[in-house]
């Protein structure tokens, strides 16, 4: 099997007029995104970035960020991801707290003194990536030095929420990825074979490149020799002229766009070519998939993964759907060749089938390989026959359309108002994207009462878009137990009456 380190080698012997990425109607040539990842390369080489350099990157969806991947892989360097959905103090944060030695950005971000600053500051380099031109806008002619693990040197670092843990930056190394890819292969039976780069099928980017999906999905693409059209943003249309103008035959979607998609009623010829869609971000709820499939006549192959696995380690197939899907609706599908998976109790105590408890994962493609098993945050059972079901969290993460949300966050967040005293989140259901979260404040004494449009305008500068409260109520006093803790459950009644009230 071609590997990703051999693919990545084999694009130099590409022809450069060759279609690679596709950004709205426009195709980007070989010889287009060669000449910014050989620009990329030389600058970070020119500054001492190395074998094992860790690289930052603002990972939007654009010919960029690919570049920057390709140039970052090939030479052995890390990539280490900074999201572009968060505000500019988090992606600061986030990025002064890793401590990459380069950070690759386009122009805007390196005009706000917000941002260019206090990376200045940390003494890292930035360079401002636009097209071909690679400009250096801070720090000095080398880079701090960075040492690389030779036994199991690190490919990417994701900063994370994931499902094993409170918010961490998640490294992945080389021996994951390739595993990964191997496990993929190994569950739908293709790979590479002798294909020539970018002449097989069209691959198709609408996650971020900033979330495993996506970033998944462009590796996955250079080591299938895939050409890759990259959506900037999800929208349906878009997504839905791309399937029908490339003939695709499969393709992704997460269950808030396969909402969106019903609801546009997009016409059945438009997705003709469509053999099966993926969907993993997070729970699908089997009624939607049968939804799906009853009015397009597609299977949902649904995906069990994470960040911290490199991707996903257990799913469904088209035969599995076709022999199971009507005993089996509900799960997740089986694990990947080569994945263990067991459910155990708080003690690790390993639970029989059909008990449900903390789902852990032995897989070469975690952290430490074949052999350990991580424990996620996930709780789920496994039937006789070995098909995974989730069946909820053993932490209160609100999981909205696959972003992971930590209430604590968002209640920091609400916090730092000069009118709120303390502040409660909880996940409220969503048939679209799973959970929405929902804050109830509690106001300083004599404080005014603050609308809510200003709070939520207030929040924008701290949390990212899908963080943001979907609604915020306010309450004279957080109700609280006698350990002094919110009491959720006479929140949740409260919450109850003040929508009741408005109706």
């Amino acid at each position: 099997m071609t590997g990703i380190r051999e693919s990545l080698t084999l694009l130099w012997s590409t022809p450069d007029d060759t279609n690679m990425v596709q950004e709205g109607r426009t195709w980007r040539t070989w010889g287009e995104v060669r000449a910014i990842v050989e620009r990329i390369d030389a600058e970070l080489t020119r500054v001492g970035c190395g074998h094992g350099t860790r690289v930052g990157v603002v990972l939007s969806n654009r010919v960029e960020s690919v570049a920057a991947l390709i140039a970052i892989l090939s030479r052995g360097r890390v990539l280490l991801t900074l999201n572009p959905a968060q505000p500019v103090p988090r992606i600061v944060e986030d990025a002064v707290g890793s401590r990459p030695a380069v950070v690759l950005a386009s122009r805007e971000y390196w005009a706000n003194e917000q941002f260019a600053a206090p990376l200045a500051e940390a003494g890292i380099v930035g360079f401002a990536v636009d097209g071909p031109e690679v400009v250096q806008r801070i720090g000095g002619d080398r880079v701090r030095g960075g040492g690389v693990d030779e036994k199991d040197p690190v490919a990417v670092e994701m900063f994370t929420s994931g499902t094993t843990g409170p918010p961490k930056r998640i490294p992945l190394t080389w021996r994951q990825l390739e595993a990964a890819l191997e496990a993929v292969h190994g569950h739908t039976g293709k790979g590479r074979g002798d294909r020539v780069p970018f002449t097989g099928p069209v691959s198709l980017i609408s996650l971020s490149m900033v979330h495993i999906g996506g970033l998944w999905g462009v590796v996955q693409s250079l080591a299938e020799a895939r050409p890759i059209v990259l959506m900037p943003r999800f929208t349906v249309e878009g997504w839905a002229d791309a399937v029908h103008e490339h003939r695709m035959i499969l393709a992704g979607l997460p269950p808030a766009a396969m909402r969106s998609v019903l609801d546009a009623d997009v016409p059945k010829e438009k997705l003709a070519t469509l053999r099966a869609i993926t969907a993993g971000t997070t729970f699908v709820s089997p009624d939607l998939a049968d939804e799906f499939t009853a009015r397009y006549g597609i299977p949902i192959m649904i995906m069990y993964g994470a960040t911290e696995f490199g991707g996903a380690v257990a799913g469904w197939t088209k035969p599995l759907i076709a022999e199971w899907w009507d005993r089996k609706r509900g799960s997740v599908g089986r694990p990947f060749p080569g994945v263990r998976m067991r459910v155990v109790d708080e003690d690790g105590t390993v639970l029989p089938e059909g008990s449900t408890g903390r789902l852990e994962v032995s897989s070469p493609q975690t952290g430490t390989g074949v052999g350990d098993w991580v424990r996620t945050s996930d709780l789920g059972h496994l039937d006789e026959d070995g098909f995974l079901y989730i069946d909820g969290r053993a932490d209160d993460a609100i999981v909205r359309g696959g972003f992971k949300i930590q209430p604590e966050t968002v209640c920091n967040a609400l916090r730092a108002h000069p009118s709120v005293l303390d502040a409660s989140v909880y996940g409220r259901p969503d048939e679209r994207l799973g959970q929405v979260p929902v804050a109830v404040i509690e106001l300083v004494a004599g404080a005014d009462p603050v609308d809510v449009d200003e709070l939520k305008t207030f929040l924008r500068t701290r949390l990212t878009a899908y963080e943001i409260p979907v609604d915020i109520h306010t309450v004279d006093a957080l109700p609280r137990s006698v350990s002094l803790k919110v009491d959720r459950r006479r929140l949740l009644e409260m919450v109850d009456g003040i929508e009741s009230a408005r109706t």
